[in-house]
């Protein structure tokens, strides 16, 4: 039997591609209620404050590199000294395995 890509479809995936966004909905709507009613689960880690329209601008307060800090010249992030896997490539442990 030979099978024709070219024709469209048929509308039972289409059924249950919609089922299944709607199963991933409603699952993030009931995890959102965990956390209460208008909590973002992301906004709930990181503590951000729900509107910041009101605000003109937002300041940050960053620090400079710390003494027992590295800057990994892989991903170039800032890491505590015991992340160091190689100190003369200046590696961190994620980017070294």
């Amino acid at each position: 039997m030979a099978t024709d890509y070219d024709t469209p479809r048929t509308t039972d995936v289409d059924e249950s591609s919609e089922q299944s966004l709607e199963a991933l909905k409603a699952r993030r709507a009931e995890a959102a209620a965990d956390l209460g009613d208008d909590v973002d689960p992301f906004e709930a880690e990181l503590d951000v404050p729900a509107d910041l329209s009101a605000e003109g601008e937002v300041t940050v307060r960053v620090l400079p590199r710390q003494a027992d800090e590295f800057t990994c010249m892989s991903c170039y992030l800032v890491h505590h000294r015991s992340q160091l896997a190689d100190e003369r490539k200046m590696v961190c442990t994620d980017c070294a395995a």
